[in-house]
């Protein structure tokens, strides 16, 4: 295991790094988050120029405390015997950084930070060497340990970059608003309706959010004309509401949680013509989102 001899900055003050990596490896839970690898074939950080998706770093901001901006000072790898869970040909690795900024997180943050962090060993197979290197943290608070955090999975250590920031600055902000989205969970009932005009005919979706707040899709189909829909994200059903703009935290909410086809048990429309309907209806507006691709992040379970 590689030695290091600096001590620890302002916020370790009297604690070695070897005493420090004991205590952060006796951390409830600390090893859990560490046992998600990043992808193969990565080298130190993960490259977020092009890497990561929209839906990575919306998935990584959402489930998140903290977003932080940080240089790694020094770092040490773990023993793979008090490494439980880790991946084939990867490393974990004990990291000591400096705050350089908290894009996200209530609480106040010292200058010095350390937590762990699971990557691919080079090809040579030794760890990466991270000094020096400015990365993007997607973190937790581990309680009752100042100055630790805890990533929050799979690809939350991205290597820095201005435009990683100017990508994930706006998610934050829409996370933070008063007026964010909900989490959408699924959908609860469906209910295709037929007009007085042939061809015509309006389709409810109703969703399910996880703080249970109303979010319903309109489909609306008119004679000699295209199929529109919107979405209406409170209890007042707005037949003027529209898709949201691709790549943005509504669109996420749908894209990313809506099954792929109607769940038969949601249709309430009793005729086989009128259930037919809601379904197709269903698939175009899951057609009109779009995939809900992911690089280096799983959906949430």
């Amino acid at each position: 295991m590689t030695r290091v001899n600096e001590k620890l900055g302002s916020g370790f003050k009297g604690l070695t790094v070897s005493l420090a990596l004991a205590a952060a490896i006796a951390l409830p839970g600390m090893p859990a988050a560490a046992q998600q690898p990043v992808p193969e074939g990565g080298s130190g950080a993960m490259d977020a120029g092009g890497t990561a998706t929209f839906a990575d770093l919306a998935t990584l901001a959402d489930r998140s405390d903290m977003v932080i901006r940080a240089q790694i000072r020094d770092s040490v790898a773990v023993e793979p015997e008090r490494a439980p869970g880790l991946a084939p040909g990867h490393v974990r690795l004990y990291i000591e950084a400096r705050t350089q900024a908290l894009l996200s997180g209530e609480a106040a943050l010292g200058e010095s930070l350390a937590y762990l962090v699971d990557l691919p060993l080079n090809a040579r197979g030794k760890a990466p060497k991270l000094k020096n290197r400015e990365v993007l943290l997607f973190a937790d608070r581990v309680p009752g340990r100042p100055g630790f955090v805890q990533l929050t999975g799979k690809g939350a250590q991205l290597d820095y970059s201005p435009a990683l920031e100017a990508r994930v600055t706006p998610l934050l902000q829409a996370l933070a608003a008063r007026d964010a989205p909900p989490a959408v969970t699924g959908v609860g009932d469906a209910l295709a309706v037929r007009g007085t005009l042939a061809g015509e005919s309006e389709t409810q979706v109703f969703l399910t959010t996880a703080d249970r707040s109303p979010v319903s899709i309109t489909v609306l189909r008119r004679p000699g004309q295209e199929p529109v829909w919107g979405v209406s994200w409170g209890e007042i059903i707005d037949s003027a509401a529209r898709p949201p703009r691709p790549e943005s935290l509504r669109w996420y909410r749908l894209a990313c949680a809506l099954p792929p086809s109607l769940p038969s048990n949601t249709n309430l429309a009793r005729d086989a013509e009128a259930r037919r309907l809601a379904e197709v209806d269903y698939e175009f507006v899951v057609t009109a989102l779009g995939p809900c691709t992911r690089a280096i992040t799983e959906a949430p379970s």
